[in-house]
This record gives C-alpha cells, structure tokens and sequence, in this order.
C-alpha cells in the first residue's frame, strides 16, 4: 500500500494513497495486504445480492454432490475482493479504468480460504491526447495463502501524472 502524508496546514496531515504515472515501472510487482479471509456469509449476501440463483454458491447440500463436495465462493465476489485489494496500491489515483482482460478463473475458493493478491506492471505509455496523464496496465494474480494461484486478470487504468490527480487540489 502506498500512502504519502501531505501537508495541508500549520502541524496538519492528510493521508494519500496510490501512485503517479511516474511511479509505476515496468516489470514492478506490488503485494497488496492485507489478506482478507471469505466467510460463508461473505459468499451467501453477495451471491444474493447480485442475484446469482446456482446452488453451488449457497445450497451445502447441492453442493456436497458437487466435484467439490462443499459449496464454492461465487467468482465474482473473489474478483471483487481482489480487485479491491489493489486499489489503495495501483489506483487510488486512477481517472479511469479503461478495460478489463484475460480474467481466469484456475482454481476453487472456498469458505475459510484467506486470500492475498499481487500485481505486476506490465506496460505504460503517456496519453496521446491528455498530457497531465497516462496508461498503466497491470497483470494482477489471486492466491490462496498455500501460494495456489485461484485468479488472475489484466486491468488498464488511467493515471494522472504527478500533481495532476484530484486529491493534488486545493481543498481536498
């Protein structure tokens, strides 16, 4: 997690968090944490919430007849937490993310499983056509805390070059 103190005032500091275009490197890789362990309540409201009807998510019994013999963390609900593990690290600061790619699914997450997540930069380029920013894309990985890599996308952000985000103005 990236976080700058900025002074704000006479003996006043506002915390900061993610990074600038110029702080990304190509070939960085940025272990979020902290970790966050899934509950099965966790996996029932946001399977409910979002609608999602398959019993694997939400039925024990169903899913003691599964592969799996146990029910399976909805994959969206990982991706959510993943995602949302990187954002004080590689977008805090994003103006936009521009796309999502290559999602993959390798592995089960199932309840009481703890995950973390990681991202490696992989390109950056400035703007063509905004000068105060640029393009970032980062290949983020879950893993189960055995090391099993269960997840893994690519995500294209737009980043503000230093000075230039929206917690650098005055006032905020």
């Amino acid at each position: 997690m990236v976080a700058e103190a900025k002074q704000v005032g006479p003996n006043r500091y506002r915390e900061s968090y993610g990074r600038y275009l110029e702080d990304f490197k190509v070939g960085d890789v940025y272990e979020h944490r902290p970790g966050r362990t899934i509950t099965e309540t966790d996996n029932h409201w946001f399977t409910l919430l979002t609608m999602n009807q398959h019993p694997l998510h939400f039925d024990s019994e169903y899913a003691k007849h599964s592969e799996f013999g146990k029910p399976l963390v909805n994959s969206c609900l990982t991706l959510a937490i993943v995602a949302g593990m990187s954002v004080s690290d590689v977008s805090q600061k994003t103006i936009a993310n521009l796309g999502w790619d290559k999602v993959r699914m390798s592995a089960p997450v199932f309840h009481g499983d703890t995950i973390y997540a990681e991202s490696e930069v992989l390109a950056i380029r400035e703007s063509k056509s905004r000068p105060t920013q640029g393009i970032v894309t980062i290949k983020t990985l879950g893993k189960k805390a055995d090391g099993t890599e269960f997840m893994s996308f690519e995500r294209t952000m737009l980043i503000p070059k230093r000075g230039h985000a929206v917690d650098d103005k005055a006032g905020y």
